[in-house]
């Protein structure tokens, strides 16, 4: 399948997704906004590395006025570098610290939206958060 470039692209390759998935979902308790929102993400994912991609291949016919301004190959080492240890991290956690951590902190969901999604009080997944870092930490 090709890139989805623009947003129409990228919500019609949510909802088809979504409408494959659907047959597969299973109700555990959590709320259904959850499961639409690990598909979007995922989509949203893939169209950024499709968009990267595509941005990289295109032919620059004159050289630039200005300085390239994106990372050199040592800030893209220690970047993934990084990420690296945030992924081995984040591992070692259990699932439900793992996903309050991805969605306050990677995805920048407030404790409001963040609760909505794992249905917790604004309150408990700030608490939550406060107990799973120092535990990612060591």
């Amino acid at each position: 399948m090709g890139c989805a470039g623009r947003e129409d692209d990228v919500t019609q390759e949510v909802c088809l997704a979504l409408l494959s998935a659907l047959p597969t979902y299973v109700d555990t308790g959590r709320p259904f906004d959850a499961f639409v929102f690990g598909i979007a993400a995922h989509k949203v994912a893939d169209a950024a590395r499709c968009a990267a991609r595509a941005d990289a291949a295109i032919p620059v016919p004159d050289l630039p006025d200005r300085p390239d301004g994106r990372p050199g190959p040592e800030e893209s080492f220690l970047r993934d570098a990084d990420a690296a240890r945030a992924r081995r991290l984040l591992a070692r956690l259990p699932a439900g610290q793992r996903r309050l951590l991805l969605l306050r902190v990677v995805t920048g969901l407030s404790a409001e939206e963040t609760g909505y999604v794992l249905d917790m009080t604004p309150g408990a997944v700030r608490v939550a958060q406060h107990r799973a870092l120092p535990a990612s930490a060591t």
